[in-house]
């Protein structure tokens, strides 16, 4: 059976350039989303997030016919859920997204049809997903019921792309299938080559979700590695970047660049899916969580030190003061503030300090209601003129091409080296 329809419900940083990629293929895909200003945007052909050549992807599907966004499922060959997996309190998986995208999608599924579950996941959600469609739709059969006689067949697929290289890793990079059956994969394998150039490499659904989870662990743990090391050597007095620099040079060596802490919706959330199910084992996993989640709170008390001394060295007052933050993305040249180490340093500078907290972020055009009423979006230019205290936090291409020359403030934070 070929794939003439697709539908991908949840049109964010994954779903939607997902969407569009089946649909530069001309295939008739309809994208889900409960977002209306979402769902408007794309079908004007525009998007409503940031990651370079996305929108003439998505442009040219929608001029085309073959991509439109609806507000509720409907009828299609495959479905992939893509919607988010946050944490609940005490770190534990918050699987409702995906809940409710099962029962959205319950109704409209018809024998033949393919699910394909993409959010980052504990191991077990591919056959909790399964159960879930199972208890709505008991006139079809699924994988856990009738092997590779089901009905439906139910995968996972976890995305491995770098925001503001979705559009080139998306295609190139090699995807783990992991069906519920032989037959699950195969199907699902079947799908992603209608646009994949990199390999389909099948495995079991529980394998294909503790590997997104390691993937992801493995990156927190060596960037905690690089964090932890940043304390001690503000505390030794050295230089962190040359010491970095000085130790890869070594053959078998390669220390992360260290900054304010992780974020993202992966890197920051998913280690702790692995410490839920596991939490006499993740030692290291957990310790590397906290340190970066601690990294945050020093950044604080490293800017708390820079404005003492810039308040004992001036007459100004407090209040007087202006401090400058420059970043609130999780990362670089991207507009996704989720679970923004930077955004989290700039709230809590906020919140601390008496006098103005400008804020600088290029790829956004108003602050978020968080700091709406906290803090002031300007320019880089702005801030260098108007700033005593000036914050690093996200290594901007455009913070990047400002010469350490032109920085005229004593006082700084630099926690990404850009100035150093």
């Amino acid at each position: 059976m070929s794939f003439n329809s697709i539908s991908v419900i949840g049109l964010g940083y994954i779903g939607l350039p997902t969407a569009a990629a089946f649909a530069s293929r001309q295939k008739q895909v309809t994208g889900v989303d409960t977002n209306p200003h979402a769902v408007d945007t794309i079908n004007r052909g525009e998007i409503h997030i940031v990651e370079p050549d996305l929108d003439r992807v998505v442009q040219t599907a929608v001029t085309a016919g073959y991509l439109r966004a609806v507000t509720r499922p409907q009828a299609a060959d495959a479905f992939l859920i893509a919607v988010p997996t946050p944490f609940k309190d005490g770190h534990h998986p918050d699987m409702s997204w995906v809940a409710a995208a099962a029962t959205s999608l319950a109704p409209v599924l018809e024998k033949g049809n393919l699910v394909i579950l993409e959010s980052t996941s504990p191991v077990g959600s591919t056959e909790q997903l399964a159960q879930w469609l199972a208890e709505a739709r008991p006139d079809l059969s699924f994988p856990q019921q009738a092997g590779e006689q089901a009905d439906i067949q139910v995968a996972y697929c976890p995305e491995r792309v770098l925001p503001g290289k979705i559009m080139t890793e998306l295609f190139k990079n090699d995807r783990v299938i992991g069906g519920m059956t032989p037959r699950c994969s195969q199907r699902a394998s079947e799908l992603y080559n209608l646009f994949l150039d990199g390999e389909c490499v099948v495995t079991d659904a529980r394998t294909a979700e503790m590997c997104k989870l390691t993937e992801n662990s493995f990156r927190d743990v060596n960037i905690a590695f690089a964090n932890e090391l940043s304390l001690i050597c503000a505390e030794q007095q050295i230089n962190v970047w040359e010491l970095i620099q000085l130790a890869n040079r070594h053959p078998r060596v390669n220390i992360l660049q260290p900054g304010p802490g992780v974020g993202g919706h992966c890197i920051a959330v998913d280690p702790w899916f692995i410490v839920a199910q596991n939490p006499q084992l993740a030692r290291l996993i957990r310790t590397a969580r906290e340190v970066n989640d601690a990294k945050p709170g020093w950044v604080l008390s490293q800017v708390k030190q820079q404005v003492a001394e810039c308040l004992a060295a001036s007459d100004k007052r407090a209040s007087e003061l202006r401090i400058a933050c420059f970043g609130l993305a999780f990362k670089p040249d991207i507009d996704d503030l989720r679970e923004s180490p930077a955004m989290l340093v700039t709230q809590m500078i906020a919140q601390w300090h008496q006098g103005t907290t400008l804020v600088v972020e290029p790829n956004i055009e108003i602050l978020p209601p968080s700091l709406a009423s906290a803090a002031t979006l300007v320019t880089p230019q702005q801030a260098l003129e108007q700033a005593d205290v000036l914050v690093m936090l996200v290594d901007h291409r455009q913070f990047k091409a400002i010469s350490p020359a032109a920085v005229g403030q004593k006082w700084l934070v630099d926690t990404k080296g850009v100035w150093r």
